[in-house]
């Protein structure tokens, strides 16, 4: 039998455990902000704790990121902890001198084997200058165990150096982050039905669901019904409502399908009604459109160019930015 040697066998192991904290790293999605501009932080909690589920989540909102708020999440609770600024910052209706400093999400329960986010919203103040890197500290609790990605690298090193980074975003200018993001597609006509922006949201690797949204206008005197939908990276695709329950969110098919009347626009949109592509062979990624089509009582199957957006993202442009009242 052959030996493996000691040197080769500890360098496997060592290699074997780096592997091991970098799936359980918690990351944020969206990579770039800009100052004096609307953030949507979306954090990825890519892996749970030696085989144990994730059941809280806790983000540390940095000095100069103003006006923090929580995206509810079904099935968790949300707890927010409220400080004083070092200093007051500009918002859209003044200034702004305290505001959240913790968000935690809690009470639920995701498995070892799967990937969520949980997301906030925020305004980059100008503290930051392009360049700049900004660090959000989570904290990770499992089951048993847990991990603090609260590591900031000093001056002039690097993340990939530390063993339990904190989640950055590199600061840049306005215009190079307005070059990067994702344009609607082009609309699609079917007769009387004018479909624009159809749009999904990106997936983290591993996903087997993706939310896809669209504008739909009957500009006809006949009622048309919207039964079906398909993309290139999913075995099928579904309608689906979403409603509030005693405070749980329930999602479930629409039977039958859509019906759109005569001069009545119908906008499936994050919250509400929306696609649900299921069966995913691939991961939609941010500025990579994906083919597929929309298919009607009457008009039939409509090719169209699904924009992808990031996780998380309300709009398929800019998405994340536009006017937030904090």
């Amino acid at each position: 039998m052959n030996r493996i040697p000691r040197a080769e066998l500890c360098a496997a192991l060592l290699l074997t455990a780096s592997t091991s904290a970098a799936l359980a790293h918690a990351v944020l999605e969206r990579k770039e902000a800009s100052p004096n501009a609307a953030y949507r932080g979306v954090v990825q909690i890519m892996h749970g704790c030696d085989g144990q589920p994730t059941t809280r989540v806790s983000v540390t909102i940095p000095e100069g990121v103003t006006g923090a708020k929580p995206m509810p999440k079904a099935g968790w609770q949300i707890a927010t902890a409220r400080g004083a600024y070092d200093k007051p910052y500009p918002s859209f209706h003044g200034t702004v001198s305290e505001g959240v400093k913790t968000i935690t999400w809690s009470g639920g329960e995701l498995p070892d084997d799967q990937v969520d986010e949980f997301t906030f919203f925020a305004r980059i103040s100008d503290a930051f200058s392009p360049g700049a890197a900004i660090y959000f500290p989570v904290e990770q609790d499992c089951a048993k165990g847990g991990y603090r990605w609260s590591e900031i690298p000093a001056e002039g090193g690097k993340a990939a150096d530390l063993r339990t980074p904190a989640p950055a975003v590199r600061v840049v200018a306005a215009a190079a982050a307005a070059e990067r993001s994702p344009s609607p597609a082009p609309a699609a006509r079917a007769g009387d039905l004018a479909i624009e922006t159809p749009w999904l949201r990106a997936t983290p690797g591993g996903a087997k669901v993706a939310g896809g949204y669209v504008r739909i206008t009957n500009t006809g005197s006949q009622p048309d019904r919207l039964t079906g939908a398909s993309m290139a990276l999913a075995g099928r695709g579904e309608i689906h409502s979403m409603s509030m329950d005693g405070g749980v969110m329930k999602m479930a098919p629409v039977e039958g399908g859509l019906a759109i009347k005569p001069g009545e626009t119908v906008e499936l949109k994050p919250g509400g009604l929306h696609l649900m592509f299921l069966d995913l062979t691939g991961a939609p990624k941010v500025g990579e459109p994906v083919k597929g089509s929309l298919t009607f009582e009457k008009a039939g199957a409509v090719p169209v160019t699904f924009a992808v957006a990031p996780i998380g993202a309300q709009a398929p442009a800019a998405a994340g930015g536009g006017h937030q009242h904090h």
